[in-house]
């Protein structure tokens, strides 16, 4: 295995903030199922719409209420403005019913995610999930897929008054941890995480197989990129 070389060493953190979405577990399958059976529940033409990963890939990874609005909006531009408090409510609602039901059945653990998070916790870094995701989705998901027991804290999309990009989230958790950003280290698979991250003070790793909204994670601007989170090697 070949191992990607840090620009730090190891002794310069003390805890890590870790993305969920598109860095430790691969959920489009969920999010497509989920949006899928929300639509099947509105009036024509979103009814009759087919959700593909493609799509859904654009537009993940900026909170599941932006999700649903950007699809919506696809969907019928001139309808969604026009009826777009009751129907965003309308399809609110049943997404949080499908999607409750179905949490982690169409997605996967990536790779070596696993690993990465058990060498982290071995070399005493603390560990806390960072999400756009709603709180109780995001914990769902992680007890769903055995992630849960690495992290101190869970802080998703509705725990602060703001999401990433905003830092509010990062420094939220930098807080819980009493950690300093810049000995906080931001893990994740987006843009997102990485304004988040620059914004807080954070140095930031990014994940090149995640989805950042369909676009080149090397065109983002990050302090590291990595293929795998066990394929890690700290500077001396």
């Amino acid at each position: 295995m070949t191992l990607t070389p840090l620009p730090w060493p190891l002794r310069q953190f003390d805890a890590a903030i870790v993305d969920l979405d598109g860095t430790l577990v691969d959920t489009l399958g969920d999010f497509v199922e989920a949006l899928q059976r929300m639509l099947r529940d509105l009036p024509a033409p979103f009814a009759d719409f087919t959700v593909t990963h493609a799509l859904v890939e654009r537009m993940v990874g900026k909170g599941s209420e932006n999700l649903i609005k950007s699809l919506l909006a696809h969907v019928d531009s001139a309808q969604a403005a026009m009826n777009s408090v009751a129907l965003y409510e309308q399809a609110w609602a049943r997404y949080q019913v499908h999607y409750q039901a179905i949490n982690g059945d169409y997605s996967a653990v990536y790779p070596g995610a696993l690993e990465g998070l058990q060498q982290w916790q071995a070399q005493g870094l603390r560990l806390v999930c960072v999400t756009n995701k709603p709180t109780a989705f995001a914990r769902t998901l992680l007890q769903h897929k055995g992630l849960d027991g690495f992290f101190l804290q869970v802080v998703g999309g509705d725990a602060v008054a703001r999401k990433k990009p905003d830092p509010m989230p990062l420094l939220h958790a930098c807080s819980l941890l009493g950690t300093a950003p810049t000995r906080t280290l931001m893990v994740g698979d987006s843009s997102n995480d990485a304004q988040a991250a620059r914004a807080a003070g954070c140095p930031v790793l990014l994940v090149r197989y995640g989805y950042n909204h369909g676009e080149p994670v090397e065109s983002v601007d990050a302090d590291a990129y990595a293929d795998a989170l066990d394929a890690l090697r700290w500077a001396d």
